[in-house]
């Protein structure tokens, strides 16, 4: 007892960090309780961090702040209309015709796996063939009753989704922006008064997160376009969906990118065969691939703190179980988050020698 005691004194009996310790127990419990019903919000707040640099950078150029948020967000309401009303019709219709060409997609590959047994006897028999046929097959009616039963409520719920984001979003963003010093000053005079800590620690991860989500936003709409020009360039078959998938794939370092990659080595072997088209539009992906990760993301994230890899993949695994997409898209900046954390947290070592310093002055 006296043990835990020594290290209760050691680590929290300074005010600022039982003051940091408050308000991460308070924040997590809230996102963790709170985080689905408040998504909405969460997402504007999102948005709204991402638009500031840029009313920042018209205020820099003194531009009345008012006038800077209607200019910011008049952009970015416009790019919302694009979105739905023309990126995700097409994304969809595609989705549609991809399931309507999944039989075809499916018997040509029966025809592909019942020659294995001819070319390469000695590893593959008649019978293991046939079960591998019946298994997935099985599997993809399955997949196909319960898609089926499940759609009509599941469009139903994706459109209703889809029309409170288009009403909530423009008005919480707006009003994120535009009432900026008010929010924040009520929500600052809620923090401890001696938060010196939590200003220090604040500062890191702005500056940080800052540059991630941006940059992150930024790779996702090049990745996107420059795939979506590519594979339309070769004639390839759901041009759309593909790049939008390349271009998310990004928010999942290391193992997003070698998960899209079979859906398009699929779709263009089904489409062109193994031929020169099919060759040149995987050396095509390949480039852009080898592009993003050893020039754009140098560039876009200079700044931002470089996490092991093993520490991104747990992150990705923890916060992604919590929260599903947002946990994965928010996976690094959370990492990030901790890491900052434990950098700033005072350690035993500087405790005591602050304790020594106070002794010898005393």
């Amino acid at each position: 007892m006296q043990l835990i005691r020594d290290w209760y004194k050691r680590h929290f009996e300074n005010p600022q960090v039982m003051g940091l310790a408050v308000v991460l127990i308070v924040g997590f419990a809230a996102f963790l309780v709170l985080g689905n019903m408040l998504a909405p919000v969460l997402a504007s707040l999102v948005l709204a961090y991402l638009l500031e640099g840029l009313v920042r950078m018209l205020e820099r150029r003194r531009v009345p702040r008012l006038l800077a948020v209607n200019i910011v967000f008049l952009f970015f309401f416009v790019g919302l209309l694009l979105l739905f009303f023309a990126i995700i019709p097409v994304v969809a219709g595609q989705v549609a015709q991809l399931i309507d060409e999944l039989p075809r997609i499916l018997n040509a590959a029966q025809a592909l796996v019942l020659q294995l047994p001819q070319q390469y006897p000695q590893l593959f028999s008649e019978e293991q063939v046939t079960d591998i046929i019946f298994a997935v097959r099985r599997e993809a009616l399955d997949f196909g009753q319960r898609l089926v039963t499940s759609f009509s409520v599941q469009s139903v719920l994706v459109l209703v989704t889809l029309m409170v984001y288009l009403v909530l979003l423009p008005f919480l963003v707006f009003f994120f922006l535009k009432d900026k010093a008010r929010l924040v000053g009520w929500f600052t005079h809620y923090l401890p008064r001696d938060r010196d800590l939590l200003v220090t620690i604040w500062r890191d991860i702005d500056r940080q997160i800052g540059n991630y989500i941006r940059g992150k936003f930024v790779e996702i709409f090049i990745v996107w376009v420059v795939t979506y020009l590519t594979f339309s360039f070769f004639g390839l078959s759901f041009a759309m969906l593909l790049s939008l998938a390349v271009g998310l794939s990004v928010i999942i370092p290391y193992i997003g990118a070698a998960v899209v990659t079979l859906p398009v080595g699929i779709i263009a072997y089904f489409q062109f065969g193994f031929g020169d088209t099919f060759i040149w539009i995987m050396i095509a992906y390949l480039v852009i691939q080898a592009l993003d990760g050893n020039v754009l993301v140098p560039i876009l994230f200079s700044e931002v703190v470089n996490l092991h890899p093993v520490a991104i993949i747990v992150a990705i695994l923890v916060f992604g179980g919590i929260w599903g997409f947002w946990g994965v898209f928010f996976a690094i900046p959370l990492a990030t988050v901790i890491q900052a954390i434990l950098k700033a947290w005072p350690r035993v070592d500087e405790v005591g020698e602050a304790d020594a310093g106070e002794e010898e002055s005393a």
